[in-house]
């Protein structure tokens, strides 16, 4: 078989996959945000917390909420990193510097998992499992919660009320993400990666040395790094390592798992709005993105550019043999163009428009389909921007879903997308003209730039993977790309939730024959139009100096 009719295939069977789980999950998930019944278990920690989950909150409360736990989430695993010297089970490893605990701690809250620093040589089982683990399924709860909470308020009228943050968060977490992480944590050790508290022990000889291994509770944590779209490894070689993905197999089922829940949370968008069709719109707009991006990918990988590429059947230089040009593709797109950052190929050894490509999936806001719960969320301002383009364009005051866009409206949506670009562009500038943060690239030139450009374009859009060429365990780094994880994750909360109050507020207006159909393939169009525009005209000068400069060179 040719690889490129293997990597077809597994695209193929990857979208048959989803297809199968769309409904039940979307539906699923519908209900269980829905419902007005507390599992037992979740009482207990209600209970535990002192949280009423039945008493419902204006946008400004159920911010609060969201803020005050992020905030005690990344004083905990600070002080666990910094404590790790003294804790069991550390294996030995030392405190985390006060800079890179601080890096990691906004990275794994603000569902980033940006790591500067070799899981496997830095972190003991207890940080493992009780401060990164954990985050990873309270950071996506948190998305989801969000998003859920921008959905009602599309839903609700005459309210201003957006349920109960507290409910949201533990509902996402106990029926939601926990139940599918154990299935898959069971497949993935069926399939042959680790799980389990052994120590560092040695491997073979090696060069006249020995290597040396540490174990770990790997499993369970890469089902939801995946899952929750966080994308943090347990070693440094991320899903490359055969400990964490150990064959084809296991690679397109985390790729399964990375787009499962996103996707299907279209679903569940169209069943608590009361029009499915509405979801399928969605859904339409982030399948065709995604598919446009995996095929360009797959093209551009793949294309023969001398005698190495037509011996390899593709471009293998930082590519896992296992996996092929085909499945490296579909997991770097699918990674990118959510928040999930795992990698199983060095990005910065993509050919120049293939590394071009992972950078704009990043700065499209990954919303195709983008994170648990950001994604939605993301391609809902978007779409709030689309219908204000073509009310523009008739001279007719827009709506969507039967909610005026007003002036306040359209400037809490203007302000989403104009957070991220800015850390982007802002903190990449600045390292480029102090004297010593570009000591940092491996490449120069073009390559370089790119390096540092992806670099805060992953912190800053929540992804967390990186281009592999860039030292970034610096006092500069470390604290800048804190900042830009931290910032490009919280503030554009703060006007998704000041949006949904305002929608939840309004009326609802009655569909006449002006009104523009969202539900139908036209809208489909021209959101995804929209996407484009506004991700081109934004990035296409920094990318103009990096990957497009690289790729017209080679």
């Amino acid at each position: 078989m040719s690889p490129v009719l293997a990597g077809v295939l597994q695209l193929l069977a990857l979208i048959a996959a989803l297809a199968l789980a769309y409904r039940p999950l979307g539906d699923y998930m519908a209900r269980v945000y829905s419902s007005d019944k507390h599992l037992r278990v979740e009482k207990w920690i209600y209970k535990g917390i002192g949280a009423n989950p039945d008493t419902e909150m204006r946008w400004p409360a159920y911010l609060r909420g969201v803020l005050a736990f992020s905030a005690v989430s990344v004083l905990f695993l600070y002080l666990l990193q910094r404590l790790q010297g003294s804790l069991p089970g550390s294996l030995g490893f030392k405190a985390i510097d006060p800079d890179q605990a601080f890096n990691t701690a906004a990275s794994f809250v603000a569902n980033t998992n940006w790591q500067s620093y070799y899981g496997e040589q830095a972190m003991g089982h207890v940080v493992q499992t009780a401060g990164l683990a954990v985050q990873n399924f309270v950071s996506a709860a948190v998305g989801i919660a969000v998003a859920v909470a921008l959905v009602r308020g599309f839903a609700r009228s005459r309210t201003g009320e957006l349920g109960n943050f507290w409910s949201d968060l533990v509902r996402g977490t106990i029926r939601v993400l926990i139940p599918i992480s154990v299935v898959g944590a069971i497949v993935l050790v069926a399939c042959g990666a680790i799980q389990n508290f052994s120590g560092i022990h040695s491997v073979g000889q090696f060069m006249g040395g020995s290597q040396q291994w540490n174990g770990g509770a790997v499993a369970s944590q890469e089902v939801i790094k995946e899952l929750g779209t966080n994308g943090g490894g347990y070693f440094n070689a991320n899903s490359a390592h055969p400990f964490e993905n150990p064959n084809g197999f296991t690679n397109l089922f985390e790729v399964f798992l990375i787009l499962v829940i996103p996707f299907a949370l279209t679903r569940t968008f169209g069943k608590m709005v009361g029009s499915v069709k509405q979801g399928y719109a969605i859904l339409a707009t982030m399948a065709t993105i995604w598919i446009g991006f995996t095929a360009l990918m797959m093209w551009t990988e793949f294309h023969h550019g001398g005698p190495a590429f037509d011996i390899a059947g593709g471009a293998m230089e930082g590519k896992e043999n296992r996996f092929g040009v085909g499945g490296s593709s579909i997991f770097a797109v699918a990674t990118t163009l959510t928040s999930t950052g795992a990698v199983d190929s060095f990005h910065s050894s993509f050919t120049g428009f293939g590394g071009g490509i992972t950078m704009l999936g990043m700065q499209l806001g990954e919303i195709a389909p983008g994170g648990t719960g950001s994604g939605l969320y993301g391609m809902l301002i978007m779409a709030i921007i689309a219908v204000f383009i073509a009310g523009l364009m008739v001279g007719r005051t827009p709506e969507y879903l039967g909610k005026k866009i007003g002036t306040r409206e359209i400037k809490f949506a203007a302000c989403y997308i104009l957070i991220t670009p800015a850390l982007v562009l802002i903190f990449t500038a600045v390292s480029m003209a102090l004297p010593t943060p570009p000591n940092s690239m491996l490449n120069s030139g073009a390559h370089g730039f790119s390096e540092i450009l992806y670099a805060y374009t992953s912190g800053a859009n929540n992804n967390g993977s990186a281009f592999a060429g860039l030292s970034a365990d610096t006092q500069w780094f470390n604290t800048t790309i804190g900042l830009a994880m931290l910032l490009g994750r919280f503030l554009p909360m703060v006007f998704v939730l000041a949006l949904a109050g305002s929608l939840a507020e309004q009326q609802p207006v009655p569909r006449t024959a002006g009104t523009l159909r969202t539900e139908k393939p036209l809208f489909t169009g021209l959101l995804v139009g929209t996407i484009l525009i506004i991700a081109g005209l934004t990035y296409f000068p920094a990318l103009a100096l990096g990957p497009l400069a690289e790729g017209l060179a080679s």
